[in-house]
This record gives C-alpha cells, sequence and structure tokens, in this order.
C-alpha cells in the first residue's frame, strides 16, 4: 500500500468536523484539529472553491458541508444493493458462528428472504432465498415489525385479528405481538424461540439505511441442540454487530453507542 498523503488526512478531517450537522467557523475547526490557523485557512479555501463546504448565508465567516458531498453521497446510495452487501457481511458473520444467517425485508405482514449463508454443522435450518414467512412468527420479522409506528401496525394487525400461528409458541394476538415489539424496541435485538419452527431459534438485530430507515435484519438461525443461554448471548452481540457494519455499507451515520463494527478486536 502506498503512503497516506497528510494534506488531504487533514482536508477529510476538516469534512468529518460536519458530520454532527453544525455549521464552525475556521478558529473552530483549527482549535478542534489542534492544526495551525493557516493550514486550516488554506484548506477551508480550498474546499470551499471545490463546493465541499459553503459558506453560511448571513454569516460568512461561518460553513456548513457543500452541494458536492451530497452529489457524491447520492451517487454512493444509487451504487447501493442492498442483497449483494448484505451477503458479503453475512458470509462474515457465519463464518464467525458457523451458524445459518439470513438477512430479511419487510413485505406487508411477511417477511422475504433475501440473503442466506448456510453453516457447516450436518443439522442446520432449511431455508431458502426469496422463501416468505409471517413477519409475526420469525426473529427477523418481529424486528421489522418493531420499526413500524403503531398507526402503520395496527393497519397490518387489527386488534379484532387472529393471527397465524407455524408453532405452538407463535403470537396469535395482535395486542401481544405489540407489547412484544416494544420489548424488542427497548433491547434493540429480537428473538425467535421455536416460533417458526419448533427445532430452531434465532436472533436478529435491525440494518438501516443513510436515511435512518430500519430496511432489513439480520439474523443467526441456530437449531436448539445447540441453543443455550451462553450462545443466545454470543450470537445476539455477533449479529448486532454484523447488522451495524452492514448499516454502515448502506451508509447509515452512527450515532456512537451502538455496536463496534465486525473485525479484530481492540
Amino acid at each position: 500500500m502506498g503512503r497516506t498523503v497528510p494534506a488531504v488526512s487533514r482536508a477529510l478531517d476538516i469534512l468529518e468536523l460536519f458530520l454532527g450537522g453544525e455549521t464552525l467557523s475556521a478558529p473552530q475547526i483549527a482549535e478542534r484539529l489542534g492544526l495551525p490557523r493557516t493550514t486550516v485557512h488554506e484548506l477551508v479555501t480550498t474546499l470551499t472553491e471545490r463546493s465541499y463546504l459553503i459558506g453560511v448565508p448571513g454569516q460568512p465567516t461561518r460553513y456548513r458541508l457543500g452541494m458536492r458531498l451530497f452529489q457524491l453521497g447520492n451517487v454512493f446510495a444509487d451504487q447501493l444493493d442492498l442483497s449483494q452487501e448484505a451477503l458479503l457481511v453475512a458470509r462474515e458473520v457465519a463464518a464467525a458462528c458457523d451458524e445459518t444467517v439470513h438477512v430479511a425485508v419487510l413485505d406487508g405482514t411477511d417477511v422475504v428472504y433475501i440473503t442466506k449463508v448456510d453453516s457447516t454443522h450436518p443439522v442446520r435450518m432449511v431455508s431458502a432465498v426469496g422463501r416468505r414467512l409471517p413477519a409475526h412468527c420469525t426473529g427477523v420479522g418481529k424486528m421489522l415489525l418493531a420499526g413500524l409506528t403503531p398507526e402503520a401496525f395496527e393497519a397490518r394487525f387489527p386488534a379484532d385479528r387472529t393471527l397465524s400461528a407455524m408453532t405452538p409458541d407463535s403470537i396469535t394476538s395482535p395486542a401481544r405481538l405489540w407489547s412484544h415489539l416494544t420489548e424488542i424496541r427497548a433491547r434493540g435485538l429480537s428473538y425467535d424461540n421455536c416460533e417458526s419452527n419448533e427445532s430452531v431459534c434465532c436472533v436478529a438485530a435491525p440494518v438501516y439505511d443513510q436515511t435512518g430507515t430500519m430496511v432489513a435484519a439480520m439474523s443467526v438461525s441456530v437449531p436448539i441442540l445447540r441453543w443455550d443461554s451462553a450462545r443466545r448471548e454470543e450470537w445476539g452481540e455477533l449479529v448486532a454487530r454484523g447488522a451495524h457494519t452492514l448499516s454502515d455499507r448502506l451508509g447509515h451515520r452512527t450515532d456512537g453507542h451502538r455496536p463496534d463494527a465486525l473485525g479484530p478486536a481492540g
């Protein structure tokens, strides 16, 4: 690999200061980065001339992100392929746990599996890309339903409706499902405790796009014979990191309080 260019690194450091959405003056930038004011002035002037920064109307000594970054972001978003990005991350998660990993999206009251990476174990979950299942019976589905507003939930699951069951453990009451989704939102993880398959447990985490919208969910599915409290916690942490990594690849801006992305422990 070639060496990094200090001037380019400093220019990028300046741009990243604006990710919080605030406006900054050149002296503030210099103070936060510990750079000489002359250096900051030259870099800000260059970034402004190239439309990466623009002056704030009525406050010419303060700056905000410019149109060029918006254009680059749109190109990035247009080139994203959720299923392809999901497959790349799902392979990493599956390699780390050697269990089946799925990524699914919500379609009405069902989930559709868009990615699957199999375990190498002889006993594993039988599923397929493109398969549809009732969302309320699955880990990924309940995670996605947890992102709905009360109005959107009620439109899909009227209070007087009895939900279909896939196993004796499936939730069949909309009121009970909504209460369960409240717990999922607070926890940030969703579990399928033999609700879609009497022999399989799952843990799922949310995937967000660049707008902050939950667009998918990722799960680790484990035959009950390999599922226990220790694995429940371990795979929950793993799938949360995997979903975080996939969200990052989709352009989601994190707030610093979500799990570390996949990668070597530091």
